[in-house]
């Protein structure tokens, strides 16, 4: 790696919202690293970004890649985009930061990790910041020590107050849900058996062509019951919940710490208002995470293979919820490339 003073030099393809946010915690917030150029497709928005964070702007992002002078690389683009760069980059041997999903197909993830195992190395890490929550580190660790007794039952819930008109019925699970899909695979350290997804009665609030809420249950390998409410019209706030309900105790993901308001004979403990408020501290946490590791020339982040699973599972309840039938979920067993 070139590293000029001891800095990575990092690229980014994708300079819309998350992109721009994460320019702003890598170059301003975090340590070790830069982003020193960025590509998008939408060439003119991409160069005003450039201009406004003073990095140089390159329009193919194979280019970017290949550039010597770039040291690893965060794919922030729209979906269907993902994999393509990702493979690129593993054909390069350099490290990449992919923001979930890996790939909308798990086909499509298969081949990554194919692709990156036949490469002998890890290059790949998946944007799922879930991981690096303080409150979710915390039940981590209780569940991997059995400080009180196994994990036999979770209720999680999702909630938005509200999505624009394009949010559509099947992205609750494979935009919203796919979080808890991966995090709570995490927290258990198994993979899932089953999936099914209900519908509850519709709010008033859900726009035309969108069912919600919606209610995704998971049966792990070991038979822990998983419940997950999907809720993006709940027209309060964004709330993560997360119950895990153990032989010796129930488990609760702390709120965030907001202030307690005492106000018109009230008191108020106010919610955040989207997943970037929520999650500011996580995301600042992985990527320094990231930064680090790729530094270290290890990766220990979720993988490639992490991806993949994910979307196994996400078809899997997708095709529950379509077919409003109970579905398995078959994975294999994960390689030794991907046990940390």
């Amino acid at each position: 790696m070139i590293m000029k003073n001891g800095m990575l030099q990092l690229g980014l393809i994708g300079a819309g919202g998350i992109g721009r946010t994460h320019i702003e915690r890598i170059n301003n917030v975090l340590q070790g690293a830069r982003v020193v150029a960025i590509s998008d497709a939408f060439v003119e928005g991409g160069k005003k970004t450039a201009a406004k964070y003073d990095v140089k702007f390159v329009e193919d992002g194979y280019e970017l890649i290949n550039d010597p002078e770039i040291d690893a690389i965060i794919v922030t683009t729209i979906d269907k985009f993902h994999a393509q760069y990702v493979l690129a980059c593993i054909k390069a041997g350099k490290y990449v930061f992919c923001e979930k999903p890996l790939a909308p197909e798990a086909d499509v993830c298969r081949q990554i990790v194919e692709a990156e195992m036949a490469g002998g190395k890890r290059l790949v890490q998946v944007g799922f910041m879930r991981r690096y929550d303080y409150g979710y580190r915390q039940l981590k660790k209780y569940i991997s020590e059995r400080t009180f007794g196994e994990p036999l039952m979770l209720h999680c819930a999702h909630r938005n107050p509200s999505v624009p008109d394009s949010y559509d019925t099947p992205m609750a699970v494979e935009n919203s849900m796919i979080h808890e899909i991966d995090v709570l695979r995490w927290l258990l350290g198994e993979d899932y058996a089953t999936a099914q997804v209900v519908f509850p009665k519709r709010t008033r609030h859900a726009h035309e062509g969108l069912q919600d809420p919606q209610i995704m249950y998971l049966t792990t390998k070991s038979g822990v019951r998983i419940d997950v409410e999907a809720f993006v019209c709940d027209n309060y706030g964004y709330d993560i919940k997360c119950e895990v309900c153990c032989e010796d105790a129930i488990l609760n993901l702390p709120d965030p710490s907001n202030a307690w308001i005492r106000t018109n004979a009230s008191m108020i403990h106010p919610t955040c208002k989207d997943w970037s408020d929520r999650f500011v501290q996580a995301y600042n946490t992985e990527f320094q995470e990231w930064i680090d590791s790729v530094k270290a020339g290890k990766l220990v982040g979720p993988s490639s293979w992490d991806g993949y699973v994910g979307q196994v599972a996400a078809a899997a309840a997708s095709k529950a919820r379509d077919t409003q039938t109970v579905v398995d979920i078959h994975v294999d067993e994960t390689p030794d490339f991907y046990k940390n």
